[in-house]
């Protein structure tokens, strides 16, 4: 299959105020795209258009809490008035939570669903008609490897990151009639990025990673499957082997993962 190509492209990225998210507006702004740009921290989105200002591409932010039904609407509205047509949606934005679950209020589970799952899910769902209209259509998720294998005490982030990935692989089938790609991204920890948006989750609380990457990596090679579309890639090389080793040997997995349960 041809390469995908990203100049002038029309493409929505969320969670872009900070990590693989910024990462990514600003690569992709290097290769000539359009980039609507989203997330709640507008000093951040402000911060960041200066920074592309003078790149190939064109970036456009828009400030707003993506769980909200009017931000979604307002995205939609954006894209359609700028290109009434979207080539690459990018669901990016996200937050974890860390703590046993037996000890966590329901609210955790469900804040951390609407924000990971739910709030990707019916921005997809919004975005669909113009991505119909597009060129070479895709929707890129960026999951974790922690869709593949879970882990303790990170059981809501697990849950809501396997949602993510079987939604992706049935949307997958039902779209290709449509010839709208969809696409997996699996990192695993990137450089402080998974404790910058924690949900109920004590401030002394940290994050055990599988082969943290930078977040400029993870866009690297989100890029890059996203122009040879590659339908699933798990990035690193820890988290590969987490995968393989929960497959191959599950039991012992289990009782090597026990040891970090808090």
């Amino acid at each position: 299959m041809a390469r995908r190509s990203l100049k002038d492209a029309r493409i929505i990225v969320t969670g872009a105020s900070s990590g693989i998210g910024r990462a990514l507006a600003i690569q992709l702004c290097e290769r000539g795209a359009n980039v609507l740009a989203t997330a709640r921290r507008l000093d951040r989105l402000n911060e960041l258009q200066e920074v592309c200002h003078s790149l190939p591409g064109k970036l456009t932010i828009l400030p707003g809490d993506l769980t909200s039904d009017t931000h979604r609407q307002a995205i939609l509205e954006q894209a359609t008035s700028q290109w009434n047509a979207l080539d690459v949606l990018i669901n990016n934005a996200g937050a974890g939570a860390i703590g046993r679950f037996d000890v966590a209020k329901s609210d955790r589970l469900r804040r951390v669903m609407e924000i990971d799952f739910f709030a990707p899910v019916e921005l997809t769902r919004t975005c669909l008609p113009l991505l119909e209209k597009g060129k070479r259509p895709a929707i890129l998720n960026i999951g974790s490897v922690l869709s593949h294998r879970a882990v303790p005490n990170k059981s809501e982030y697990c849950a809501a990151k396997f949602a993510m990935r079987g939604w992706a692989e049935s949307l997958r089938v039902e779209l290709a009639s449509k010839s709208i790609e969809v696409l997996m991204l699996s990192p695993s920890t990137t450089s402080s990025e998974f404790l910058d948006a924690l949900v109920d989750t004590r401030s002394d609380s940290k994050s055990k990673a599988f082969g943290s990457m930078k977040p400029e990596r993870v866009a690297q090679l989100a890029i890059s499957a996203l122009v040879r579309s590659k339908r699933e890639m798990i990035l690193s090389l820890g988290g590969k082997a987490l995968v393989w080793a929960g497959r191959l040997f599950p039991r012992l997995t289990d009782r090597i993962l026990g040891k970090f349960a808090q």
